[in-house]
């Protein structure tokens, strides 16, 4: 088994979400082992890629904060998120970057398995998406999880850089009664045996979570960051 952190987080607004999720990132080596992430968002929220137009958000009506990572818009209403940063060397991050996501979306699979839900990994793309514009659960990509029908359940993203991996992943799958946890335990069980993880609680320092509030309010609230591109 491979030991990996696992915090089960709470509900924060979209720029600090994004913000933890970075700074997650910046201290993947130095924590030593992959960490996992699940959480929610405090308000109704879309997250725009990297690159995308700002205006393939809607205009009104949700938090809107532009991910470090790609993909294409993603509504945070009726989701569970997580991320995984893994760090340099690590097995997953020599695996090119569709198979990582092999990886990770297995898990989900076996997540929905446990929750009885039909689910399956997309075998290819319909069509070759506007990234710019796309929505992420209207363009399924090869090993996206579809449900029954063909509706996409879950994708992700990614950010590659000198720190590791960056990967985000949305589930959207509500849960009755708004109670994220069965979702959340399902999905820690399906990526336990996926992976062959042993998982260790994370508790963010308070200078970790400093870090995280200055990056969110320079960065992820700001105009230069979500709308210029």
């Amino acid at each position: 088994m491979e030991k990996w952190f696992l915090w089960m987080d709470a509900a924060h607004p979209a720029a600090l979400n994004m913000a933890l999720d970075d700074t997650l990132l910046a201290d993947a080596a130095a924590l030593g082992a992959p960490a996992l992430r699940f959480y929610t968002w405090e308000k109704p929220a879309v997250s725009i890629g990297y690159v995308q137009d700002h205006a393939a958000a809607p205009a009104s009506g949700y938090e809107v904060v532009r991910r470090s990572t790609g993909g294409g818009v993603v509504f945070h209403d009726v989701d569970l998120t997580y991320s995984a940063v893994i760090p340099p060397g690590h097995w997953i991050e020599r695996l090119d970057r569709l198979e990582s996501y092999h990886v990770f979306h297995r898990g989900v699979v076996q997540a929905m398995a446990l929750l009885g839900v039909e689910a399956a990994l997309a075998p290819s793309a319909a069509a070759t998406p506007d990234r710019a514009t796309m929505r992420c659960f209207a363009s399924p990509t090869r090993y996206d999880v579809l449900g029954l029908g063909g509706a996409k359940l879950a994708g992700a993203a990614q950010r590659r850089t000198k720190h590791g991996i960056l990967h985000q992943g949305s589930v959207s799958l509500q849960p009755a009664e708004g109670d994220w946890s069965r979702l959340a335990n399902a999905l820690r069980d399906g990526f336990a045996a996926t992976l062959e993880a042993q998982f260790e609680t994370f508790a963010p320092d308070d200078a970790f979570m400093a870090r995280a509030a200055r990056l969110a309010a320079e960065k992820f609230s700001s105009d230069a960051w979500n709308k210029i591109r």
